[in-house]
């Protein structure tokens, strides 16, 4: 069994969307939440973009006809950004209004720094429209904070991540001190704001900081939520459901796994150590 074989099993749900919701249904009777991410992105073709927008309207009804607890997580390259701005807007809103009709949450995932602008501007342009949309925000760039506070001030809802794009210096902190120190002042940011935001980390220090943060300043444990990875420290995520924190999963599944994590394990060093210190742990 090669490496990406074992990869995919451990840290992808599956190929295909029954084998995702048997992970979701599992992950459910744990007291987790879950997203669902197609794998997949940088198309370039309108035709494929558009089917792949139909196989999450197709997963938005599956999860309401199944009645099991779970949002969606949306790649913007997926979905026709490289064809045009105004395709990909035309292509989501389908996606965002067939998951409002059922009441479920679209998260719209950031991709690299060549796309972070026009991906906030077409998230502005949705979240006026629709109030079950929110982003990403990752703390190694510089920008984070400034957009931080403008999502706050627009009232969309913002999973915070450090980030696992290899970045320049011109656009991003290159050292992990400075990023574990800006993804801590973002996140106090986001917990004063009163709106339900989401602290995206595996880092038992991001973890406590967030917990500490959260008890001085009398913030409730249901006015925010940690979300992880699938497969990635399930020893962690128990302990938080059993601490009565909100925990969600962030579940990938699809058959372009390959390309997901081969891009991801050449792009930078810290994945590579990352996935396999998860490897062998719970």
């Amino acid at each position: 069994m090669g490496l990406f074989t074992l990869l995919a099993k451990r840290f992808i749900a599956g190929e295909t969307k029954e084998e995702a919701f048997e992970a979701v249904r599992k992950l459910n009777k744990m007291g987790m939440r879950t997203t669902l991410d197609i794998l997949g992105e940088n198309v370039t073709s309108s035709e494929m973009a558009t089917s792949l927008a139909d196989q999450y309207i197709d997963v938005i009804n599956s999860i309401n006809k199944e009645k099991v607890i779970a949002n969606a997580s949306v790649k913007l390259t997926q979905m026709g950004l490289d064809v045009s701005d105004q395709f990909c807007f035309d292509n989501v809103s389908r996606i965002i209004e067939a998951a409002r009709a059922h009441k479920i949450f679209v998260r719209i995932d950031m991709e690299g720094t060549k796309y972070t602008e026009r991906t906030l501007q077409l998230v502005y342009r949705w979240a006026e429209k629709y109030d079950n949309v929110g982003t990403v925000i990752q703390a190694a760039l510089y920008r984070s904070e400034a957009d931080v506070k403008e999502l706050n001030k627009r009232g969309i809802k913002v999973r915070l991540c450090k980030g696992a794009y290899k970045e320049p210096a011109s656009f991003a902190f290159q050292k992990k001190d400075d990023v574990n120190a800006n993804y801590i002042k973002l996140m106090k940011i986001l917990l004063d704001s009163g709106i339900f935001h989401s602290i995206a980390t595996h880092d038992d220090a991001m973890i406590n900081a967030t917990k500490a943060y959260a008890s001085q300043k009398g913030i409730g444990q249901d006015r925010y939520e940690f979300q992880m990875l699938y497969g990635i420290n399930r020893a962690g995520q128990l302990e938080l459901v059993k601490e009565k924190y909100g925990m969600l999963i962030y579940v990938p599944f699809g058959d372009h796994w390959f390309p997901y994590y081969y891009r991801r394990l050449r792009e930078r060093k810290e994945n590579v150590l990352f996935i396999a210190k998860h490897f062998f742990r719970n």
